[in-house]
């Protein structure tokens, strides 16, 4: 599996964090703050094989993996997979223990609620077999090996405790006495004594979860006093105001296949409807109404012939069965919150709620069923703008958004482009995040392959060495093997190298070969693969069935220095690219508008005749922008204008600063002549005045040159106070600007 940067990063800082808690007195807490969607637990996963892996790690260790209700099973899976193919690390529940103990690098996982239930828990409950929990602890703190307490989603324990008792995290840090806890959760409830944690904007930026929530679109929504009020839970609408809710989702989805399809992806996109958790006559009532609507009005139901409809409810599991496949033909699911804790369904992107709901607050247990993105390995997002986002549809008024999600992630104003709008087809720019020049992307094994074969390496080798032999000095011994790593070893004798002792002397290989990368576990784990794909591609061997003599073939005495010598022209083929690619832009051949944009609480309307997106929402950085929106609105030659965002692919940019850096320019304006202006309201006494201008200008004149009609600037204000002056643009060369003078800047006429 390829990582994510922010996911390379975060490993990287729970390793680093991690190691100092290990070497302080026991009992240290290492929080671990990640939003829904961003891969937690593949990151736990990593990290947990890097720890073990790791030689500054002197002590052995074993986990217990905690989560609560029965999400341990699903993270036991997900570990079970990922570490399939390396072994590292072993995944059991508690009756798969052998020697009724954790052995070192395994990993016991369990339901965090088992530790309250002494009197009848099987795990605690102590039996003359002397197998349950703390006689297990015991005897592993026997052998020497310190005790890791990881637990998964811990906020989920906050609701679920009587007042008397402590939380479930500290019950479980209190029964297990652990070396380390981690928690791991979006929304951690205790303090520690280090933090790590993932920003939403991170994940955004991978396309691992969507752009936004959005909120009733279609609908007015207010915001007011901290709660939203919608159209959708006004009384008004309170007759079948369940139907028009489902209705609404229903033509969403429409909406989305018909995007999914031009996009040429294969995804049925799902619709959850949420029913309370509640078991009261009122809330049968409303699933056999909701039931009986999706029957009658949609044709969607459980019947054979039909399996639209999918139900997930205690007791009751209808049409369940690879519900999450993108592939699946289920289009509706009803279920409950408690039911769902910690599932996956990245094709899930509509939700219904209804006001007989538990609560009006959206927390992110609430909507994090609907932030991942169907495609998490694509690492962008779709040219369809609708398919980046999720929708929410609900008649419960006065919504409160809870402070657990992201600030401004649910949308509840969504502003649409006009429908007379004609494609202007600008070529727009945005930043492709590069991997740090420090480590091996996926991209090194293609280099390795190519400079293996420019080498021939293939014919270099002899297939068949099964010795290594290695010249030691005369008091070397086998059990120092440890002693090996950066040493030279020279000497008369020679020994056979053992096969426990093989993995390490390949690892001590594949470090001293980075001579040009810092010898991290990633860019090793990348070297490794290189030398795997080799195998498998040019002699059809696989690790996975004949690592030992491919290791013993790349150590041999006579084999070794040609793979140095590969490994090391590859290296410097890698950094020479990487060196390259890091300032790129990538451009985008046809920008134009985007359809539908949605703001959170930061944003308010601004009643606007002339803007080509409505209603308009809006959020002025400076009483210069809100100035010269005022002109383009009033002004006779305009036929719309756009005000612009800052973000990726979404909205328009030009390139700066060495063509490195994308230039957000504020607005875009249509002429009713035909042209298009580019203008950017900007302080003269900024230090990127220069830059920015400079590439703002080189980019109208280059476009123009391919038949563009483009003109803009630099916006200012003779009266850079209350812009009541002369508005003018710059659109001379930067050497050509004096600060404080106006002459050689062109009058706005518009």
């Amino acid at each position: 599996m390829q990582l994510k940067v922010y996911q390379d990063d975060a490993i990287n800082d729970l390793l680093e964090k991690a190691k100092k808690l290990l070497n302080m007195a026991d009992g240290k807490k290492l929080v671990f703050k990640a939003p829904t969607g961003s891969g937690k637990t593949i990151m736990m996963a990593e990290f947990i094989k890097q720890l073990v892996d790791d030689k500054g790690v002197k002590q052995p260790l074993s986990f217990i993996w905690a989560a609560p209700k029965k999400l341990h099973i699903q993270s036991k899976e997900k570990l079970d997979d990922y570490y399939e193919k390396s072994r590292s690390l072993e995944c059991s529940y508690f009756e798969d223990l052998s020697d009724k103990k954790i052995n070192e690098n395994e990993i016991l996982f369990f339901n965090w609620s088992s530790v309250n239930k002494k009197g009848t828990n099987t795990i605690v409950k102590e039996n003359e077999q002397e197998f349950y929990l703390s006689k297990v602890l015991e005897r592993t703190r026997e052998e020497g090996r310190k005790i890791i307490l990881i637990i998964d989603e811990v906020h989920y324990s906050a609701g679920q405790m009587d007042k008397t008792e402590k939380s479930a995290a500290l019950q479980l840090r209190k029964e297990i006495e652990p070396c380390l806890t981690i928690e791991v959760s979006a929304t951690p409830i205790l303090a520690g004594d280090y933090e790590v944690s993932v920003q939403t904007e991170e994940v955004k930026k991978e396309a691992m979860i969507k752009k936004s929530l959005v909120l009733n679109p279609n609908f007015f929504n207010v915001f007011k006093d901290g709660k939203i009020k919608t159209e959708l839970g006004e009384k008004k609408l309170e007759k079948d105001s369940e139907e028009m809710v489902i209705n609404e989702a229903l033509n969403k989805r429409k909406e989305l296949i018909k995007s999914y399809q031009k996009e040429g992806v294969e995804v049925n996109p799902l619709v959850l409807i949420q029913l309370p958790d509640r078991k009261a006559q009122r809330e049968d009532e409303l699933k056999d109404k909701v039931i009986k609507i999706l029957k009658d009005k949609f044709n969607i139901s459980t019947e054979k012939g039909n399996n639209k409809l999918a139900i997930w409810l205690s007791g009751e599991h209808i049409n369940k069965a690879d519900v999450e496949k993108n592939s699946s033909e289920v289009e509706v699911l009803l279920f409950k919150q408690a039911i769902a804790l910690g599932w996956d369904c990245p094709r899930a992107q509509v939700m219904a709620l209804f006001r007989e709901w538990h609560s009006p607050v959206f927390s992110i247990q609430t909507v994090g069923r609907i932030m991942r993105m169907p495609e998490p390995d694509r690492g962008k997002y779709y040219n369809e703008e609708i398919l980046n986002y999720a929708y929410i549809y609900t008649n419960i008024n006065d919504i409160v958004i809870d402070k657990d999600v992201a600030p401004g992630y649910v949308s509840f104003l969504t502003s649409k482009r006009q429908a007379d709008y004609k494609d202007i087809n600008l070529l727009s720019y945005y930043s492709k995040r590069h991997r740090e020049k420090t480590r091996l992307s996926p991209r090194f094994i293609e280099i390795f392959l190519v400079q293996a074969k420019m080498d021939s390496l293939k014919s270099k080798i002899d297939k068949t060495a099964k010795k290594v032999d290695i010249k030691i000095i005369s008091d070397y011994k086998a059990n120092d093997i440890d002693t090996l790593a950066g040493s030279k070893i020279v000497g008369d004798k020679s020994i056979t190298v053992s096969d426990s002792d093989l993995q390490k002397l390949f690892d001590y290989f594949v470090r001293n070969s980075l001579r040009h990368f810092y010898p991290e576990d990633r860019s090793v784990n990348r070297v490794k693969e290189s030398i795997y794909k080799f195998f498998e591609k040019d002699l059809k061997m696989d690790y996975s069935e004949k690592w030992e003599e491919i290791v013993r073939i790349v150590l041999g005495e006579d084999n070794i220095q040609h793979f140095v010598n590969v490994l090391d022209k590859a290296q410097i083929e890698y950094k020479n690219e990487t060196e390259i690619r890091e300032g790129e832009l990538t451009k985008l051949e046809n920008w134009n508008v985007p359809e539908i944009l949605s703001f959170g609480s930061d944003y308010t309307e601004d009643d606007k005749k002339r803007v080509i997106m409505k209603p308009f929402y809006v959020n002025y950085l400076s009483g210069l922008e809100k100035s010269f929106a005022d002109l383009l609105d009033k002004s006779g030659k305009v036929e719309w204008w756009f005000k612009n965002g800052d973000r990726d692919a979404t909205f328009f940019a030009v390139p700066y600063d060495g063509n490195k850096t994308p230039f957000y320019v504020d607005f875009i304006v249509k002429f009713k002549d035909g042209r298009v202006g580019l203008f950017d309201p900007h302080s003269t006494h900024l230090a990127d005045f220069g830059s920015k201008s400079d590439g703002l200008q080189r980019y109208i004149k280059d476009e123009n040159k391919k038949g563009k009609e483009l003109l803009g600037g630099i916006v200012a204000n003779t009266d850079e106070r209350n812009y009541n002056g002369r508005w003018v643009y710059f659109a001379e060369k930067s050497a050509e600007f004096k600060k404080g003078e106006f002459k050689n800047w062109k009058d706005v006429e518009f």
